[in-house]
C-alpha cells in the first residue's frame, strides 16, 4: 500500500524532556512530597511539551515528534498504553496517575517494576511483566491527547511509540507465569491493540507514526525476526492508518533490516553512527524512505559534516529516499550548548548538545535539497581541526606510563591467600553488615557545596561543616549496628562528576543535564583528553572518618569502566586505551588509600554491563578491556586490603565470567527488585570470593521491614554459603531520606542478626 504523505525532511526520533532547568524533576518531586497536586504537576508537563514542539518546530525540523515526553519512562508508558497494569497496581484503588506511579516507586507493600539499563546507555527503563493471563485493553489518552496539543499550538507531529515486538521482548514473564511461558507468546494479542491505536491516531488525522524496535539491534533468534516481521504485515496491512516509520536504534539491525524493507510500512529508521551504512541489495529498501541516523545522539562531540553527508550521498544509492535524523534520541544529551557560557571557548566550539545536533541535521537535509550551507561546513571543519591539533588534549607522560604497563600491573595474588589476610585483619562477623556507599544529602549539605563552589564559603568552614556530617553518619552506623561503615560522601555531587572535577582531561558542565530514570537527574562530564590524577581526591575524608571508630571504613571510588560509561567520552581513540589511562589515575587513589591505613577499598562499576556491546560478535574484545581496566585500577594494593566493588541493574547471566574476572574480593550487585533472580546465576557460574546481593531496594521510597530482607538473605544462602555472603542495599542511598533510611537499614541489620548462624 502507498500512502501519499508528506516527506520527513528534517527529523529526530526524541528531545530531552526534563526541562532546561529540571523543571519537570521539581515538579514531579514535589508532587510526590505532597508540595503541590495533579494541576500544578500537569501544568509543568504541559509546558514542558509546549516548549519542545516549539523549539524543534523553530530550529527548522520537518517532522517534529510528538509522545516523546514521559512523566517517568516512555516503557511506563507502553505499558499503559497497551493495558498491560500488573493486577497488584491495578487492584489498589488508585486513580491512573496513581498506579502510575506505584508500578514506578512501589507503595505501600506494593513492590515496583524492576528497573533496568536501557540497551548500552544510562538510562533506566522499567520492565513489564506480561503473562498468559494479561489482559491487553488499548489507553490512547496520552499520544492522542499530545497530537491534539501539539496540533492546536498549529505544529503537526508524528507520534513516537515502543513498537509492539520490542515491548515484549523487554518484558519479564509475570509471576507465576508457566516455565517455558515467554512475553512473545503474546504477541498477537498485542498486535491487536496496536492495530486499534493505528486505526484510532489515523482518525484523529495523524500523518506518521514512529514505532521504535530498538529491541532488533541486539542479536535476535529467528522466531524472534519472524515475530517482527509478522507485526508489521498486519500493520503495515490496516485499511486504514498513518504512514509508519519503524525505527532500529543503538546498532545494526542485522537480519531485521530485510523483514521490514520487505514489510508494507514506509520508512525505516536506522542508527548509522552506530550501525553503519545499510548494505546493498536489501530487497526492498529502495521501496522506502530512510531516516539516516548520521548525527551522533548520544554523545556531544561536533558532527563531521563531510563525513555525514558522503554516508547520506551512500544511503541515496540504496533506497527510495533518504531524510536526516540522529542516531537515536537525544533523550541521552543535554538541551543546549549555549546554556555553557562559562565553558572553555575553545573546547565549547568542539561540541554539540541537542539544540545544535537538530541544527546539524537541518543544515544536512538543507544540503540534500540542493541548497548552500557552505559556512556551516567551513565552521565545522575548522572545529573539527582545531580539536586534533590541540595540545591540550595529549599528555606524552600519560602515555609514557601505559606504553610501561605489564601484565603483572594487573593482577593481585591468590584469592585464598587475600582472603585469610583479610580475616586476619578484619575480623569480620559472619554475613557482614555495609552499605553501598552514599548517605542522603540534605539541603543543608547540598546548600553547603553550592556556596563553597560559588565562594561564599571559604575553605575551612567548608570542611569543617563536611566533618560534622561525616561525624554524624559514623555515629549513626554504629548504633545502627552495621559492620563496615562508610563516610556517607557529602563531599559528592555525583559519583562520576566529583571524580572527574578532580582529574585532568576532564571538564563539567554547569546545566548538562540529562535523565537517568524517572526524577533523577545527572551532568555527565566530557573528557576530552588525555587523564591523570593531580593530586589525592577522597584520602582526607576517608582516614577522617576512619579515625572516627574502631569499625572499618570503606574508602569509595568510581571505577573506570563506569567513568567512561557515564562521561561523554572523546571519539578519537580506542575506548579501551582511554579506560587503561582512568584506571591508572584510580590506582594511584587506591595505593594512597591503603598507604593512609584504610583497610577496605571499593571501586563501583555500576556501569560494566551497560557497555556491553549489543552483538555477541564484539564482546570479547570489550570485557577484556574492561576487566583489565578494573584489575589495573585495583591490584596496586596489598593481599591483606580488601578490594570491594558494586554492580547496577543489569542482566547479568552473559557477563557472571567477566565479573569473575574482576578478581574482586567482594562484590555487591542489585537484587531486591528481582528478589535475587540473580544469585542462582552467580551460584552456578562457580563465583568463589564474597557477594553481597541488593536485599533494600533504594530506588523506591517503600521502607522494606526486617521479615521481607529476612526473606532474601534466606533464598540468598539457599545459593551462596554464609561464609562468602554479603549484607546490604542496592545501591547508594543518596537520593533516599533519613527518615526512610535509618528504619531500613535497622531492619537490614536485624535481619542479618536473625540469619546469622
Amino acid at each position: 500500500m502507498t500512502r501519499m504523505t508528506a516527506p520527513i525532511g528534517a527529523t529526530v526520533p526524541g528531545y530531552p524532556r526534563i526541562g532546561p532547568d529540571r523543571e519537570l524533576k521539581r515538579a514531579l518531586e514535589a508532587y510526590w512530597a505532597g508540595r503541590s497536586g495533579r494541576d500544578e504537576l500537569d501544568a509543568a508537563a504541559r509546558t514542558e511539551r509546549e516548549r519542545t514542539w516549539r523549539r524543534l518546530a523553530a530550529l527548522g525540523l520537518d517532522s517534529v515528534p510528538s509522545n516523546t515526553f514521559s512523566l517517568y519512562d516512555q516503557v511506563l508508558d507502553a505499558v499503559v498504553l497497551a493495558g498491560a497494569v500488573p493486577p497488584r497496581f491495578a487492584s489498589l484503588g488508585l486513580d491512573g496517575l496513581g498506579i502510575y506511579f506505584a508500578m514506578a516507586r512501589g507503595t505501600g507493600g506494593v513492590a515496583p517494576l524492576e528497573l533496568t539499563k536501557w540497551f548500552d546507555t544510562n538510562y533506566h527503563y522499567l520492565v513489564p511483566e506480561i503473562g498468559p493471563a494479561t489482559r491487553f485493553h488499548l489507553d490512547a489518552t496520552k499520544p492522542v491527547q499530545e497530537y491534539r496539543e501539539a496540533l492546536a499550538l498549529g505544529i503537526e507531529t508524528r507520534p513516537v511509540l515502543l513498537g509492539p515486538a520490542s515491548l515484549l521482548l523487554l518484558s519479564k514473564p509475570a509471576d507465576g507465569a508457566p516455565g517455558g511461558f515467554a512475553p512473545l507468546d503474546r504477541l498477537d494479542d498485542l498486535v491487536a491493540v496496536y492495530e486499534l491505536l493505528l486505526t484510532t491516531l489515523a482518525a484523529e488525522g495523524v500523518a506518521w507514526v514512529q514505532m521504535d524496535e530498538p529491541a532488533y539491534v541486539a542479536e535476535r533468534t529467528g522466531d524472534e525476526v519472524d515475530a517482527l516481521r509478522r507485526v508489521y504485515e498486519r500493520l503495515g496491512g490496516l485499511a486504514e492508518r498513518p504512514a509508519i516509520l519503524v525505527s532500529a536504534y543503538f546498532g545494526d539491525p542485522g537480519d531485521a533490516l530485510p523483514v521490514l524493507a520487505s514489510s508494507p510500512v514506509e520508512a525505516i529508521g536506522l542508527d548509522l553512527v552506530a550501525g553503519g551504512l545499510p548494505p546493498e541489495g536489501v530487497d526492498g529498501l529502495g521501496t522506502k524512505t530512510v531516516v539516516a541516523g548520521v548525527v551522533d545522539g548520544r554523545n556531544v562531540w561536533r558532527t563531521d559534516l563531510d563525513a555525514a553527508l558522503a554516508m547520506l550521498r551512500a544511503v541515496e544509492q540504496r533506497a527510495g529516499a533518504v531524510a536526516v535524523g540522529t542516531s537515536c534520541s537525544l533523550l541521552h544529551v543535554p538541551y543546549d550548548l549555549d546554556a555553557e557560557t562559562a565553558l572553555d571557548p575553545q573546547l565549547r566550539s568542539w561540541l554539540a548538545f541537542a539544540d545544535q545536533k537538530v541544527a546539524e541535521v537541518v543544515t544536512l537535509a538543507a544540503v540534500l535539497r540542493g541548497e548552500d550551507r557552505s559556512a556551516a561546513f567551513e565552521e565545522a571543519r575548522a572545529a573539527l581541526a582545531d580539536r586534533a591539533a590541540a595540545p591540550r588534549v595529549v599528555d606524552d607522560g600519560v602515555r609514557s606510563r601505559l606504553a610501561g604497563l605489564t601484565p603483572g600491573d594487573a593482577r593481585r595474588g591468590p584469592y585464598a591467600e587475600r582472603a585469610a589476610a583479610q580475616r586476619s585483619r578484619l575480623g569480620l562477623p559472619p554475613l557482614p553488615t555495609t552499605t553501598i556507599g552514599s548517605f542522603p544529602q540534605t539541603g543543608d549539605i547540598r546548600r553547603a557545596r553550592a556556596e563553597f563552589r560559588a565562594g561564599r564559603l571559604d575553605g575551612a568552614e567548608y570542611t569543617a561543616r563536611m566533618r560534622a556530617e561525616i561525624e554524624r553518619v559514623i555515629r549513626l552506623q554504629e548504633k545502627l549496628g552495621l559492620d563496615v561503615l562508610v563516610h556517607g560522601e557529602p563531599e559528592r555531587n555525583d559519583m562520576v562528576q566529583y571524580f572527574a572535577e578532580h582529574l585532568a582531561g576532564f571538564v563539567t558542565t554547569e546545566h548538562g543535564w540529562v535523565q537517568s530514570y524517572g526524577s533523577r537527574c545527572v551532568r555527565p562530564p566530557i573528557l576530552y583528553g588525555d587523564v591523570s590524577r593531580p593530586a589525592p581526591i577522597t584520602v582526607e575524608w576517608a582516614t577522617y572518618a576512619q579515625s572516627l571508630t574502631d569499625r572499618p571504613v570503606k574508602g569509595m571510588l568510581t571505577g573506570p569502566v563506569t567513568i567512561l560509561a557515564w562521561s561523554f567520552v572523546r571519539d578519537d581513540q580506542p575506548l579501551g586505551d582511554t579506560a587503561r589511562q582512568v584506571a591508572l589515575a584510580i590506582r594511584d587513589e587506591t595505593v594512597d588509600l591503603e598507604a593512609a591505613g584504610v583497610g577496605i577499598v571499593q571501586v563501583d562499576e555500576p556501569a560494566l554491563r551497560e557497555l556491553l556491546p549489543l552483538r555477541s560478535r564484539d564482546q570479547a574484545a570489550y570485557l577484556d578491556w574492561s576487566v583489565t581496566a578494573f584489575r589495573l585500577a585495583t591490584s596496586g594494593v596489598g593481599d591483606a586490603t580488601q578490594v570491594h566493588t558494586h554492580l547496577c541493574y543489569s542482566e547479568f547471566g552473559d557477563v557472571v565470567a567477566a565479573i569473575d574476572g574482576l578478581d574482586a574480593d567482594v562484590t555487591s550487585i542489585e537484587a531486591a527488585r528481582s528478589r535475587m533472580e540473580i544469585v542462582p546465576d552467580v551460584a552456578a557460574s562457580g563465583f568463589a570470593r564474597g557477594i553481597g546481593p541488593g536485599v533494600y531496594d533504594i530506588h523506591s521510597p517503600r521502607v522494606p521491614g526486617a521479615d521481607e530482607v529476612e526473606a532474601l538473605l534466606r533464598r540468598a544462602l539457599a545459593a551462596i554459603p554464609g561464609d562468602r555472603l554479603w549484607v546490604n542495599p542496592d545501591c547508594g542511598l543518596k537520593t533516599r531520606t533519613y527518615d526512610q533510611v535509618e528504619p531500613a537499614l535497622a531492619a537490614l541489620v536485624e535481619a542479618a542478626w536473625r540469619v546469622r548462624p
